[in-house]
């Protein structure tokens, strides 16, 4: 889970692949499959790589400087992967290669175009559409995705598939349960989010329902690589009872997640919605604002809030705090909703969507 979440589904989607593969060799029907790499990967990525089945990993092109990652995607990557068929897993893609299936994660960069920067905009806003018109097959991860990408143009209904995410890679970790006390948590007493100052990750609404006075003796934690300045330089007001857990590992991740009254994702939109999956799948609560792929994700197993209302998002988290049977079946309801969203049936759903393309 400390992966982000574009890496984290290319990774799970091709450990998924190779568990099929082991069991189902001639599914492909004769086709050769591998895993198209940068020499400059490091070593984390590397040790996922080679974890991955006996899926034999070809790597090539080495670029310094800023752009060093998209001057490989698009040179080094289409001539590596020569007149194979393609697959793009990371929400981009070479626009000379023709011969390929591109995953497209969600249009953020239309919908929210305040959360990135002008170069990635003008870059996405020009690639997207090239991609979508040259990919023999385009994927997405939800059918509200699906609904943004034909609104803006990126592709046809016809020619996009979609593929739900998985989330119990939750299930492989050990969870550090001792995480939360080394932040000075304690069970139930806190609630978990992510730290990004992205406009459309909506954090704002959560530290303003931890000003109200229902809230002042629970906690707001929020994991991932922004902290409390970049917050503030953002000119949002953090209150004294929120905790900056910062980069955190799976194991950790999962043991902050585990002993949390909620997860909360407060987004005005997501082209999925993985965390509050993830947590779900862990037995803890999700709140969610009903936006985007959430409702598709999360269902009614989530409690919904007003991403503009703060007093909703303190309501929903005090009842979880204060109501142990309601808690309980919160968790129940979840754990079953989650568990319909496993990689083993995103990946056989892909090579299904491989073998068809000629």
């Amino acid at each position: 889970m400390s992966a982000t979440g574009v890496s984290r589904v290319a990774e799970e989607l091709t450990r998924a692949i190779g568990d099929i593969l082991a069991n189902e060799p001639d599914i492909l029907r004769g086709r050769e499959i591998r895993v198209l790499a940068p020499d400059e990967a490091d070593a984390a990525r590397r040790e996922g790589v080679q974890a991955l089945n006996g899926i034999p990993v070809y790597r090539g092109g080495w670029f310094s400087g800023k752009f060093r990652n998209l001057i490989w995607e698009q040179c080094s990557l289409p001539f590596m992967a020569r007149r194979g068929l393609l697959v793009n897993l990371c929400n981009s893609g070479p626009i000379w290669h023709s011969h390929s299936i591109s995953l497209i994660h969600d249009a953020q960069v239309y919908l929210t175009p305040q959360s990135y920067g002008r170069g990635f905009r003008q870059w996405y806003r020009f690639m997207l559409p090239i991609l979508g018109r040259r990919s023999a097959r385009i994927l997405t991860v939800s059918q509200y995705s699906k609904t943004q990408l034909v609104a803006h143009g990126v592709a046809s209904a016809d020619k996009i598939t979609v593929i739900h995410n998985g989330c119990d890679q939750v299930l492989r970790m050990a969870p550090d349960t001792d995480f939360p006390q080394r932040l000075g948590l304690t069970t139930g007493g806190y609630v978990v989010a992510l730290a990004n100052t992205q406009a459309h990750k909506n954090i704002q609404v959560l530290l303003r329902a931890f000003m109200r006075p229902e809230l002042q003796d629970m906690t707001l934690v929020l994991f991932g690589a922004d902290g409390r300045q970049d917050f503030e330089n953002k000119g949002l007001e953090v209150p004294d009872n929120v905790v900056f857990a910062g980069r955190v590992s799976d194991p950790e991740l999962a043991g902050l997640i585990q002993g949390a009254c909620a997860m909360a994702c407060p987004s005005l939109t997501e082209g999925f919605g993985l965390p509050p999956l993830e947590a779900m799948r862990l037995g803890c609560p999700a709140i969610i604002a009903p936006c985007g792929a959430l409702p598709e994700v999360c269902g009614e197993a989530a409690l919904w809030a007003d991403p503009h209302a703060p007093a909703q998002w303190a309501a929903h988290i005090r009842r979880l705090r204060d109501d142990q049977p309601f808690s309980l079946e919160m968790r129940s309801r979840g754990v079953v909703q989650a568990s319909d969203f496993t990689w083993a049936r995103a990946a056989r759903r892909l090579l299904d969507v491989v073998v068809s393309v000629p």
